[in-house]
Order: C-alpha cells, then sequence, then structure tokens
C-alpha cells in the first residue's frame, strides 16, 4: 500500500494516511447499512478504509466517528478506526479508488417502476470506478456487494468499467461479487462471526485478496462462481420471508382451532434432521408420496372451513402441479415416441406409489399415444397396488389411470428399458441407473434428480431446475 492524499470530508483540507500496516487498502462506496458496517469493521481488522458517499453529512459524520446508522458497537467502531489513522472518507469515488488496492461497492439498489432492479446508482459507481482505474497502475481489485440480479456484474458493471478505464477485467483488474449476510440490529457481530462468507469470482488473483481479507473472521470461504454469488443474496432472502410468512400462516391457522401457534412452533424448530436442515432443499422433482401431498391439502381445507386465508400453504399444490407439467414438456419436447422411466415409487427405496408425481407425468404421455417402458429397483410385476389405490382414491389421478396397464411396463432389467427407449426420465438417484447412462449420451435423458452433479445440461441432458 502506498502513500495517500485524500480529501477528509469533514476537514476539506488534504491529509496524509501514514503507512500504519501492509493491509491492503479497501475504499467502501456507499455508506449506508452496509458501507458504514463495512468501512468500520474492516478497519477494525487493520486495514486501512476509505469511505464514500456523495452524501456529505454521512462522509462528514464517519470522518468523526459517529455512526450515521443506529447500529450496535458501529460508533466505538467507527471512533477507534478513526482514532488510530485507519479510517477517512471523501465524496470522491474516482480518488479512493486511485488510493486504493481493493474497492466495496454497497450502493442502494432500490426497485425501478416497472417492479424490477434500478441499476442507476451502480452505473454511476461503476463509471466512477473506471474513471479511478484510468488514473492508476497496478492490479485493483472491485467487489460488488449490492444485491443484484445474476449477470449484472459481468454483463452490465464490467463492460462499463472496462469502457471508461480503457482496461481489461480480469488483466488489469479484478471483478467479485460478495454479498453481505448482515441483520441489522447485529451487525456489528455478524460480521465478524459471519453464517457464511460467499465470494463469486473471475480471476485467481482477486481470490486470493478476497480470502486474505475475510480470513481473520472465516477460514472457510465459499468460492463460486459470480452469478451463483449473486443469486444466492436473492434467494436467501425469500427464503426468510419465506420462513417469516409460513409461521404467520401457522400462527393464523391455529389461533381459531384453540392451539398454541408458539407451543407448535417450538416443537417444530427442535428437528433438526428434517425441519430445519439441507433435507428436501435441493431442486429436483415434484414432492409426492402418502404424506405430503395430502396432508398440504387437509391443512389447506381446514383453513378454508374455518374461513382463514393461507395463500403460502394453498399455493403449494398449485407449484406442485407446475412442477408436473414442466416435466410433462420437457418430455415431449424430446420428440420421444417411446420413453423409459427409471424409478415410479415416490422415492427410492419403496415400493410406495401412492401420489408419485412421475405417475403424472407418465399419464399425461400415454394419452400423447407415447410408449412408456419402467424400472424400479424395489417394484415388479408382482407388487400389488390394490391397498395403495384404494387408500388414494381421491387423491392421485395418475395412479388410478395407470393401475391396470403399469406391470405391463415394468421390467426386470433396466437395461432392457434403456435398449427400447428413445429417450428416458430419471427419478431415483440409484447407481445402476447412472452407470447405463454414463453408456449412452446421445439418448435425450431428463434427469429429476441429477445423477451427476458434475454434468452440466445440454441438448441431450438436463433437468427441470438445472
Amino acid at each position: 500500500m502506498m502513500d495517500m492524499q485524500l480529501i477528509n470530508a469533514s476537514q476539506a483540507v488534504p491529509v496524509q494516511l501514514d503507512k500504519v500496516t501492509e493491509k491492503p487498502c479497501i475504499s467502501v462506496v456507499g455508506l449506508g447499512y452496509v458501507g458504514a458496517v463495512s468501512t468500520a469493521c474492516l478497519s477494525s481488522l487493520g486495514h486501512p478504509v476509505i469511505g464514500v458517499d456523495v452524501d456529505i453529512s454521512k462522509v462528514e459524520q464517519i470522518a468523526s466517528g459517529i455512526s450515521p446508522i443506529h447500529e450496535k458497537d458501529l460508533d466505538r467502531l467507527l471512533l477507534e478506526g478513526i482514532e488510530r489513522n485507519l479510517i477517512h472518507t471523501t465524496t470522491d469515488v474516482s480518488q479512493a479508488v486511485v488510493d486504493s488496492d481493493v474497492t466495496f461497492v454497497s450502493v442502494g439498489t432500490p426497485t425501478s417502476e416497472d417492479g424490477g432492479c434500478d441499476f442507476s446508482y451502480i452505473d454511476t459507481a461503476a463509471r466512477s470506478i473506471g474513471l479511478g482505474l484510468s488514473r492508476k497502475g497496478g492490479f485493483h481489485t472491485v467487489v460488488m456487494r449490492c444485491s443484484i440480479p445474476p449477470g449484472t456484474t459481468l454483463e452490465m458493471m464490467a463492460p462499463v468499467i472496462e469502457e471508461v478505464s480503457g482496461k481489461t477485467v480480469g488483466v488489469d483488474f479484478g471483478i467479485c461479487f460478495n454479498p453481505e449476510f448482515l441483520r441489522e440490529g447485529v451487525a456489528v457481530a455478524d460480521f465478524h462471526a459471519p453464517p457464511k462468507t460467499v465470494i463469486g469470482v473471475t480471476d485467481s488473483r482477486s481470490e486470493r485478496i478476497m480470502r486474505k481479507i475475510y480470513s481473520a473472521v472465516d477460514k472457510n470461504v465459499i468460492v463460486t462462481s459470480v452469478e451463483t454469488a449473486e443469486m444466492v443474496k436473492y434467494i436467501d432472502n425469500v427464503w426468510h420471508a419465506t420462513k417469516v410468512t409460513f409461521a404467520n400462516e401457522v400462527g393464523r391457522l391455529c389461533k381459531p382451532l384453540g392451539v398454541d401457534s408458539h407451543d407448535v412452533m417450538d416443537i417444530f424448530v427442535q428437528d433438526t434432521k428434517l425441519n430445519l436442515s439441507s433435507y428436501y432443499l435441493k431442486p429436483g422433482f415434484a414432492f409426492g408420496g402418502s404424506c405430503l401431498p395430502k396432508e398440504v391439502r387437509a391443512v389447506a381445507h381446514i383453513a378454508e372451513g374455518i374461513g382463514v386465508n393461507l395463500p403460502l400453504i394453498k399455493s403449494l399444490s398449485t407449484s406442485n402441479s407446475a412442477h408436473i407439467d414442466a416435466a410433462i414438456q420437457m418430455a415431449k419436447d424430446t420428440g420421444a415416441r417411446r420413453i423409459g422411466v427409471f424409478g415410479i415409487a415416490f422415492k427410492p427405496g419403496t415400493d410406495d406409489l401412492r401420489e408419485s408425481p412421475i405417475l403424472e407425468v407418465m399419464a399425461a404421455l400415454e394419452e400423447e399415444g407415447i410408449e412408456i417402458f419402467v424400472h424400479d429397483s424395489a417394484i415388479t410385476k408382482k407388487t400389488s397396488l390394490s391397498g395403495q389405490l384404494s387408500y388414494m382414491r381421491h387423491g392421485s389421478p395418475g395412479l388410478r389411470a395407470l393401475a391396470s396397464r403399469l406391470s405391463d411396463m415394468l421390467y426386470d432389467d433396466a437395461v432392457d428399458v434403456m435398449e427400447k427407449s428413445d429417450a428416458v426420465i430419471v427419478t431415483h438417484a440409484h447407481e445402476t441407473y447412472r452407470k447405463i447412462l454414463k453408456n449412452d449420451e446421445q439418448k435425450p435423458v431428463l434427469d429429476l434428480v441429477r445423477l451427476n452433479s458434475s454434468k452440466t445440461a445440454g441438448p441431450n441432458y438436463a433437468g427441470i431446475g438445472w
């Protein structure tokens, strides 16, 4: 890090930032909730930090060690950073880029008139950063931290910086996406003990720089693509909104039934094997079986009977049906007139066909005149369906439609199914199916369980959600 001449906005005169540390100097563009916390916390890790904002009042407050927002411990860390000569502020983005090694961008991304993302602040920041880069030598890393649609960093911000600076991303400067997961009110604590640290990168040099910055608070940094990191931020917040909505709907359902909703949810969250875990949280196929579909219908029915509106819970069946419809359409799109199905029970390791979603797909394809061939490791021609049919007589149209012909579709050897079919649908992550498909990569495959996580989607191989 080189000695720097900055304009400290609170004094409006040049000040010298001493070379007090070998850690990279970081400029933080945007001193709102995220930017102010980042400025204070990065300085607490020993980094010289230049806080930048067009709002002179924020710049002056931080330069005086005063937090512009109400956040626990932020005043203390800002004042410590000022006293240690680690924090300086300015309204000049370009100069801050010249005088720093890394730039964190935390500008606003409000909702636009059409309901999307307003990119105006990002564009302005990108042009100022580009101007700064045009005036300096050496490698510089630009780190986006705003909530933005996937593709924004590389398809919008990077080209603008390149255009203005005359430099090339990945060669003269690096660009990353580093989403923040700070909860307002405990943001300082979250920075120093993060739930996770995610960095989307395009070059190894930027990756090394970012790992070094976060090494003091997280040794297990998750490195991924820029687009994945952008999406993770959105999905995290949508999931949190889903949890809030779900809990509130539980409350609205419980109250008129005389059930204590807090007792219910206190017990619910104690299950960390299923309820609060990664279980079920993988894109794949629709839910099915003897429990989930009928329980969702039952709760929706109870709510309707007592006049309680539960849009989220009611929509689960609608969304599940849409997923099944997507599978039907993808199977039709292959153009195959003979389709093999690997796995027809609602999940592997059982012979339970009750409300197995693949049966709805098979029934719909049969109506189109498509011939179906089936293999399931737990189901044979001798498997009795009478009990399952009786149990699900009001809830599984696919099972009812296929019951009389299902045994004729079944084959004992999965290889036979593969040979007879022009396309294949896979619903079970079974090693047998993985080996068979590996031997024939020309036949269209609709893989609903992602048998091979390293295999990318292509014209002959895809899932509904990947």
